[in-house]
């Protein structure tokens, strides 16, 4: 079975000021799943995020919701185009009030930049030089 889409559900403390978090990026909001519950961020044509207030984000399991700013469930990877892009968008996320969650990593084939949302939700923005993405990282 393939998939066509990812909606990633995350439990925020704010919902104004994450999805102002999200738009400052550049990514839209799809009203039509947007209400004062939850904020559809559109991040490409199959990437979504859906940004959930915390209790109704409980509504969907009987498991404990962690603290994301001290403990960690997932990391969210996205690529783009280029090494000035991952700078690009990292500073554009710090300027809407994200922090960084280490520092930049730059492995020759691969440049990444870790971010964590207003609610420590990590993102790691990266590039991978297309050899590597297509072959493989080169032998160490």
């Amino acid at each position: 079975m393939a998939t066509s889409s990812i909606f990633v559900n995350l439990p925020v403390a704010d919902l104004e000021a994450s999805t102002a978090f999200y738009t400052a990026l550049g990514y839209a909001v799809n009203p039509l799943f947007s209400n004062e519950n939850a904020a559809c961020i559109v991040m490409s044509e199959h990437i979504y995020v859906m940004l959930l207030t915390t209790p109704f984000f409980q509504t969907f399991t009987d498991k404990s919701l962690i603290d994301a700013k001290t403990n960690i469930q997932v990391l969210n990877a996205i690529d783009v185009e280029s090494r000035e892009a991952v700078d690009e968008w990292a500073e554009k996320a710090l300027a809407a009030g994200g922090s960084e969650a280490k520092p930049a990593r730059d492995l020759g084939f691969m440049y990444s930049r870790d971010i964590e949302d207003p609610d420590g939700h990590i993102w790691e923005a990266f590039w991978m030089d297309p050899a590597a993405s297509e072959n493989g990282p080169p032998a160490s």
